[in-house]
């Protein structure tokens, strides 16, 4: 299994290619099924997950072709071309949905085409329970028939999907998503509330629209979908990845350096950007992209709290804890989305930072310096808020199980690398 070694030190400077989404791509991924034509992606991440969901359509019959490979510039040149002229199967089997929640995305494409679909209940990062009950609860909203059996989600809807009224009682971006895919093809109207307000919810929403469906609302708490007979092709960028972008933006701060990040889109972080100003992160926007800089020696411990969009993400939380270790002064940082979402403070602590955990909080007290050490990623995000602490940790830190940060970040080596960090994959046998 590879690890990743890291000698901390090293300020980062340079430019990095900001990725195509992954959170955007997945369900754009999906969204091949609603169509017998070709739709193409644009500005596709090289991840593990994306390979895993590609493994996932191919089964159902769709048809892929990868044009294009990743060079400096990020993966601007990866094409993907997907094609399901017909689907051959409607069951998603546990060997391919148990390594990625995202899976369970195929159900709304599958029961709006074929108006059937056995989903296998999925897997992924173990922050949270994460249940599937809202997307089927929306799914029967729109007139499907749901069983649960043998771990697998069976639902049918023999007549069709029928428009409805949608109200979720919690946000949830993925439930949006597929509801979404289903209701465009549904028969009537169907207005889904209190729907996710993402960039990655409306990437889709634009990009279904150029296939033909009638979307009103994305980027709103209310969304409303005149269902259509059909879709069609369509070529389609994938909108930059705000997650990313955010966690290097952070990396620069924390380790003193400058940061020009191509293709970022500043607009998709204003909480962050507006909350880590206070602790003296300082992002200043360019036509194409930003740089990201610390104003000061340290930064300035400060208050965070996740929330739904536009709310600070759940998904840089860890990063932010990260940052916060080194601050000057003290933080509490809230986790509202996850229940689960702190298990890199361990790992962190290992390093010599001061955590302490209160229910759905933590304390964070700035130390002055971290000290490498053997860690261990726990999910996607915690993987690279290790990074962050072994890249001004003073000594070597080697970072186990990078088969997590591989499901969500391109290339980490070679673009921190790039920019000036001792840092080096090291295969595994």
């Amino acid at each position: 299994m590879d690890k990743i070694k890291i000698r901390g030190g090293n300020p980062l400077k340079g430019k990095i290619w900001i990725s195509g989404a992954k959170n955007a791509a997945l369900p754009l991924m999906t969204a091949s099924l609603l169509t017998d034509e070709v739709l193409t992606l644009r500005n596709l991440p090289h991840l593990a997950d994306i390979t895993t969901l590609a493994n996932l359509l191919a089964q159902h019959g769709v048809e892929l072709h990868m044009n294009g490979s990743a060079g400096s510039e990020g993966c601007a040149g990866r094409v993907l071309e997907m094609h399901a002229k017909t689907i051959e199967t409607t069951k998603a089997p546990y060997e391919l949905v148990r390594k990625m929640r995202a899976s369970i995305l195929v159900l709304g494409p599958l029961l709006a085409r074929e108006g059937h679909a056995e989903v296998s209940l999925p897997g992924g990062c173990a922050i949270g329970s994460r249940p599937v009950d809202l997307h089927l609860q929306g799914m029967e909203q729109l007139g499907a028939e749901i069983e649960l059996k043998e771990g697998y989600v069976h639902a049918k809807a023999p007549k069709g999907l029928i428009g409805g009224e949608v109200m979720f009682p919690k946000v949830s971006v993925g439930a949006t998503e597929n509801i979404m895919m289903a209701a465009v093809l549904a028969k009537g109207t169907t207005r889904m509330i209190n729907a996710a307000r993402e960039p990655e919810v409306v990437d889709l929403a634009e990009c279904l629209m150029g296939m033909g469906a009638n979307i009103q609302g994305a980027g709103t708490d209310t969304i409303t979908i005149e269902g259509v007979d059909r879709l069609h092709g369509y070529t389609h960028t994938v909108v930059p990845d705000r997650i990313e972008t955010g966690t290097y933006a952070m990396a620069a701060a924390m380790t003193g350096g400058e940061l020009e990040l191509v293709g970022a889109r500043p607009e998709h972080l204003r909480s962050m950007i507006d909350q880590l100003a206070q602790a003296g992160v300082s992002i200043e926007e360019l036509e194409n992209g930003m740089i990201a800089r610390c104003s000061g020696e340290r930064v300035m411990g400060t208050d965070i709290m996740t929330e739904p969009y536009p709310g600070y993400p759940t998904d840089l939380q860890a990063q932010t804890m990260a940052l916060m270790s080194t601050a000057d002064g003290a933080s509490m940082i809230t986790e509202t989305i996850f229940e689960n979402r702190f298990m890199h403070v361990p790992e962190l602590c290992r390093m010599g930072a001061n955590i302490t955990v209160h229910g759905s909080s933590a304390l964070v007290r700035g130390q002055a310096k971290l000290t490498g050490a053997e860690v261990m990623a726990t999910d996607l995000r915690a993987s690279f808020s290790l990074i962050m602490a072994g890249l001004v940790a003073d000594g070597e830190t080697v970072l186990n199980r990078v088969y997590h940060l591989d499901r969500g970040y391109e290339r980490v080596e070679d673009k921190l690398a790039a920019c000036g960090a001792d840092i080096e994959r090291i295969k595994g046998e």
